[in-house]
């Protein structure tokens, strides 16, 4: 969320920075500002309060000491109604506090100055393509019909088990599948992320802490039982592994990465875009997250753009990058790039990946600071990116690599499967 300071100093640049995203944000500031200034009038208050009611306890003693009990009653007297008016201000000092967290948390990031205005991702601006777009032989399959085909991926027996949007891989679908979360962690690894395993299952605080809480939770299974959240992102248990940390500056940057299965309700969602893998509820995903100074983290961003740029190369995938508009960019962002790769038989492009930094926004809802050279802590800057996201990685490679001998595998791939065809 937004730091107050920052509010207080750039209210008027906030309001036309947060109209890019096509939100109104002068009620909400000025909502902001009062709350706070009720806070502080109330915290005043209450360390006045406070202060009266020490020196008293003191001066009791002392009366009692020298004789003077009627006196020193008089006091106790005054104290106890201190003590009582204190309490009455630490409720309402934390209601207002309380009141203050939710209202903040309904205000979006500042996105970045490079962030244009826009509507929608029509609104989107490309800014980079790469690759040659196959020409595929006649009579080409979507990667649906080519998973029937094959026999590699059972959406229908999806259907039986669980519900749609929830496939089942088989045979040589499940070793690709496999393959590539194992070189996607190598890759990963290979530049330096630390590999972590973590749970697919959230509390609260852990989803308010990342920013899907509130804005998100109509797309998050929520097991009410334990309320608990199952993760639409590795982004969630792996940012929050350092949440109210203190870490010192030697530590940074701090770069993880993790494979786990995400689950999203993505309510209404339907039609022709949303068939086969194009969208699911339930999918693999490898992430990368980046804890960083500040002043490092944009030349970080530009390093994960380029990491997932060298995996697209290495599996031959043509590929685009389009860096997101202000109606499009999510919640908690303050600049994305998206990757997609050409789906040659649907005849569209697919997105695989977003890089994103955060700047300081989720770090404030985390309190995760670092300590710098002038013993000051200061927020750090987070920031994740997938690489990748399996399924349309996995439909672009059916599509584009099918032959009439069968789908071939990308050669970077083979180690990892065992073989170089699907047929």
């Amino acid at each position: 969320m937004l730091v107050v300071q920052n509010i207080l100093a750039n209210k008027e640049a906030y309001i036309t920075a947060l109209a890019k995203r096509n939100f109104d944000a002068a009620p909400v500031l000025e909502e902001v500002i009062t709350l706070d200034e009720n806070r502080r009038a109330s915290q005043a208050k209450l360390d006045n309060i406070l202060a009266d009611s020490n020196k008293f306890s003191k001066e009791i003693g002392i009366l009692f000491k020298n004789g003077e009990q009627q006196k020193a009653n008089l006091l106790k007297e005054k104290t106890a109604q201190l003590k009582e008016n204190s309490k009455q201000l630490s409720t309402e000092l934390n209601d207002i506090q309380e009141k203050l967290v939710q209202t903040l948390y309904t205000i979006p990031n500042i996105p970045n100055d490079s962030v244009s205005n826009g509507q929608s991702d029509d609104d989107n601006e490309e800014i980079y393509k790469e690759g040659e777009i196959p020409t595929l032989q006649e009579g080409a399959l979507p990667h649906w019909e080519l998973a029937k085909k094959y026999d590699i991926i059972d959406f229908e027996l999806g259907v039986k088990i669980t519900g749609a949007g929830f496939p089942v891989y088989k045979g040589k679908g499940a070793r690709l599948q496999r393959a590539l979360i194992n070189y996607f962690l190598d890759k990963n690894t290979a530049a330096g992320y630390k590999e972590f395993q973590v749970p697919y299952l959230v509390n609260e605080i852990s989803g308010y802490g990342t920013g899907q809480l509130p804005d998100k939770e109509g797309q998050m299974y929520h097991v009410t039982g334990d309320d608990l959240y199952l993760i639409p992102t590795a982004e969630v248990p792996v940012t929050n592994m350092f949440r109210d940390e203190l870490v010192t500056e030697s530590e940074l940057p701090i770069c993880c990465t993790g494979y786990t299965p995400c689950f999203r309700r993505e309510a209404g969602s339907y039609g022709a875009h949303v068939r086969g893998l194009n969208r699911l509820h339930q999918f693999d995903k490898v992430e990368i997250v980046r804890i960083e100074k500040p002043e490092n983290s944009y030349k970080a961003l530009d390093g994960m753009v380029e990491h997932v740029k060298d995996i697209l190369r290495e599996l031959q995938l043509p590929f685009r990058i389009l860096r997101l508009c202000g109606g499009d960019i999510g919640f908690t962002s303050a600049l994305t790039f998206d990757f997609e790769v050409f789906s040659t038989a649907q005849d569209r492009w697919l997105e695989i990946s977003s890089v994103s930094n955060f700047e300081s926004y989720q770090a404030n809802r985390l309190k995760l600071r670092f300590k710098d050279a002038n013993g000051k802590n200061q927020l750090v800057h987070t920031l994740n990116g997938s690489s990748l996201a399996l399924p349309r990685v996995l439909a672009g490679i059916l599509e584009n690599y099918q032959t009439p001998k069968g789908i071939k595998i990308p050669d970077v791939l083979v180690p990892y499967c065992g073989f170089e065809y699907i047929d």
